[in-house]
C-alpha cells in the first residue's frame, strides 16, 4: 500500500510545474499552458486563481470542455493561442496591479491521475519608458559628410578625407604665396638698384676726379 500510495504520489508530482511570469502595468501578459494535442487529442481545461486543487480549478475564471467555452469571468482574459493545437495559454489584457498573484491551469487528460497541472506566479512591474525616436534628417545635396556617411563609410574615415583635401588646398595656396612674394621681391630689387646704381657711380666718378686734381696740384 505504501508502494502505491507513493507511485501515485511521484506521477502527481511529475504532471504539475510552477511557473513564474513578470508582466507590464497597461500591457497584455500571456500566462502559458501547452498539451500534446496530436496524443490526446482536444481535452477539457481550466484557469483559476490561486494553486491548482485536486480537482478542478480555485476560483475558475476560464474553463473549457471538449474544446468549446464553457465559462469566462471577464473579457479581459483571452485564448489568443490555437487551442485546437493544444496551446490554451491565457492572456490578460490590460494587466492591471490587483492581477497580480497565482494562477492554476489543469488540463484534464483522461486515466488515473494524468491530469497536467501548471501554476504560474504572476509579477506585475511598472513598464520601463520608451525612449524617443528621434526623427530621420534628410540630408542636403552638398552635405559631404551625411552623404558619405549613409554609404556606411566610418566617421573617422570620412573626417579623415575631408582633412586631407583641406591640406593639399593650403599647401597649394601656400606655394603660390611663396612665388607671388618671391616675384615681388626680385621686381623691388631690381627696381631699387636701377634707381640708386647710377647715382652710385656718378658720385664715386666724382670723388675719383677730385682726388685726382688734388694729387696734381
Amino acid at each position: 500500500m505504501r508502494r502505491l500510495y507513493f507511485f501515485l504520489f511521484t506521477l502527481t508530482q511529475v504532471s504539475s510545474s510552477t511557473l513564474k511570469v513578470i508582466g507590464f502595468f497597461g500591457h497584455n501578459v500571456t500566462l502559458p499552458c501547452m498539451y500534446d494535442s496530436l496524443t490526446h487529442g482536444v481535452l477539457s481545461f481550466c484557469w483559476g486563481r490561486g494553486m491548482v486543487p485536486r480537482s478542478q480549478c480555485s476560483n475558475t475564471i476560464l474553463s473549457s470542455q471538449d474544446g468549446a467555452e464553457h465559462f469566462r469571468q471577464s473579457p479581459r482574459y483571452q485564448l489568443l493561442g490555437r487551442v485546437t493545437d493544444g496551446d490554451v495559454s491565457l492572456t490578460i489584457l490590460d494587466a492591471q496591479w490587483s492581477d497580480a498573484g497565482v494562477y492554476g491551469c489543469r488540463i484534464e487528460i483522461p486515466g488515473w491521475f494524468n491530469d497536467k497541472k501548471i501554476n504560474t506566479y504572476l509579477v506585475i512591474e511598472e513598464a520601463p519608458v520608451e525612449q524617443p525616436v528621434t526623427q530621420e534628417w534628410t540630408p542636403t545635396a552638398g552635405d559631404t559628410l551625411t552623404t558619405l556617411l549613409t554609404n556606411k563609410v566610418e566617421v573617422g574615415e570620412t573626417i579623415g578625407i575631408t582633412t586631407a583635401e583641406e591640406k593639399i588646398k593650403a599647401g597649394n595656396i601656400g606655394r603660390l604665396a611663396a612665388i607671388f612674394f618671391f616675384i615681388i621681391i626680385i621686381t623691388l630689387v631690381f627696381v631699387f638698384r636701377r634707381r640708386f646704381l647710377p647715382k652710385r657711380t656718378l658720385q664715386h666718378l666724382n670723388n675719383s676726379t677730385a682726388e685726382n686734381i688734388y694729387e696734381v696740384l
